[in-house]
């Protein structure tokens, strides 16, 4: 067996969340490979909505097995909240999900540290969630985090302490006021929860089940335009979100990924600063925001909104080795009579249909092509032949350019209004 991966093609919000959900009847295990409470991953079904910011999306399934992978950085106080709405739900977290000793924590002072350098950037502040995620990966990196293993070490909290003070260094750079002790009583509660949770060494756990023949997907956070290394740095976030991320994420071999399913949405968004070429300030954009609910579910703050751009998907169907692309939120873009579509950019006097090193917009001017929108409301379809010529000729224009298949269309936030257009093995049956 080989461990499939599903992860987001745009700057993240993709719906990656919702798809896991619909995917999880068909795998035994749900590993998150990356990231932090920086993602939140939105799931709606039986008239509720849940968002989920650390835990994997296949907790609400009772056969599957949820991990909690060494890529991803966790913060105590909010994996309790996300662990006590659960359990208000009858979920069986105990059961159901397990976390790796090398998954590194973020302390209260990583928040601290977080949120002074952003304020001391000004303007040129780069959008961070200030959760302390950079902070966090920047321990990691230089060889001073903690890890989930460390807490049932009996010199635990002199570790800590001795991570603290270093912290308490930093911050005398900044001047940014705070209290640590108002924010480490609930730090510590958090770490006395995660002590009671089944701890795995998740490398040999995932591989002993792909050994099995259990079937796997790896989950992944934020978009692949977010990615440290590809994505349009520096606003980006701190770790890989791309396909090999699953692999140092997760301790899996490159040759035992199996299918790559790429998320994009029907157009295209993006919180926080950075560069994005198809943006559209102005009524189109708004449209877009308002119909599609364009408003972070971790910050809350209002997602810049534009045209679906070519070359940027194109690009990380390349970086991913995507098979198949999962297209979200076709039902937001019902009403516009055209539709346009980046097909490629203007870039220092030429044309060019890949993504640059700079996309900044003093170097790259989107070119569009117009196709005939749709007018039907989606939100009520069940079957794929009920799909509008229209947005069908729409998918199929995704399809020729980037050369992948189109498997699942999402036309609505419950789980209940998905499309499968074309049979990913075979289409799972939800309740």
């Amino acid at each position: 067996m080989k461990a499939d991966v599903l992860l987001g093609l745009q700057w993240g919000d993709e719906g990656k969340g919702k798809i896991v959900d619909v995917l999880t009847p068909k795998y035994d295990v749900i590993a998150r490979f990356q990231g932090g409470p920086n993602a939140g991953h939105t799931l709606e079904f039986n008239g509720i909505k849940h968002v989920l910011h650390t835990i994997p999306s296949g907790i609400f399934h009772d056969d599957a097995v949820n991990i909690i992978g060494n890529g991803v950085v966790i913060d105590p106080v909010i994996f309790k909240w996300e662990i006590s709405a659960l359990e208000k739900m009858g979920v069986d977290i105990k059961k159901r999900l397990f976390v790796s000793r090398r998954a590194h924590l973020i302390l209260p002072t990583h928040r601290l540290l977080d949120a002074a350098s952003e304020k001391a950037k000004g303007k040129s502040k780069i959008g961070s969630t200030l959760k302390g995620i950079g902070p966090t990966y920047m321990d990691k990196t230089g060889r001073n985090g903690l890890r989930i293993g460390d807490i049932d070490n009996p010199k635990f909290t002199e570790m800590y302490e001795a991570l603290v003070a270093k912290h308490a260094q930093l911050l005398q750079f900044y001047d940014y006021d705070y209290n640590l002790e108002e924010l480490e009583e609930e730090w510590f509660e958090g770490i006395d929860l995660l002590r009671s949770m089944t701890h795995i060494d998740c490398e040999h756990y995932i591989n002993q089940a792909l050994k099995e023949g259990k079937s796997v997907l790896a989950e992944g956070a934020q978009g692949s335009l977010l990615d440290i290394d590809f994505g349009s740095y520096p606003f980006v976030t701190s770790s890989n979100t791309i396909c090999a991320g699953a692999c140092t994420g997760l301790g899996v071999a490159p040759g035992k990924v199996g299918q790559v399913f790429g998320i994009f949405k029907a157009y295209c968004t993006r919180v926080g600063s950075g560069p994005f070429p198809t943006e559209l300030d102005n009524e189109i954009g708004e449209q877009m925001r308002q119909v599609g609910n364009e408003f972070g579910s971790t910050t809350g703050r209002s997602r810049r909104c534009g045209w679906l751009d070519l070359p940027a998907l194109k690009y990380a169907i390349q970086v991913n080795g995507v098979t198949e692309l999962i297209m979200m939120k076709a039902d937001v873009l019902s009403g516009f009579d055209k539709i346009q579509v980046c097909t490629h950019y203007e870039y220092k006097g030429e044309q060019i249909h890949h993504l640059p090193y700079s996309i900044s917009e003093d170097v790259v001017k989107p070119v569009y092509k117009k196709l005939d929108g749709w007018n039907n409301d989606l939100t009520g379809l069940t079957e794929v032949e009920s799909i509008p010529s229209e947005l069908e000729n729409y998918i199929r224009f995704i399809e020729e350019e980037t050369g992948v298949p189109v498997s699942i269309i999402s036309v609505g936030p419950d789980r209940k209004q998905t499309l499968h257009r074309k049979a990913l093995q075979e289409a799972p049956v939800l309740d």
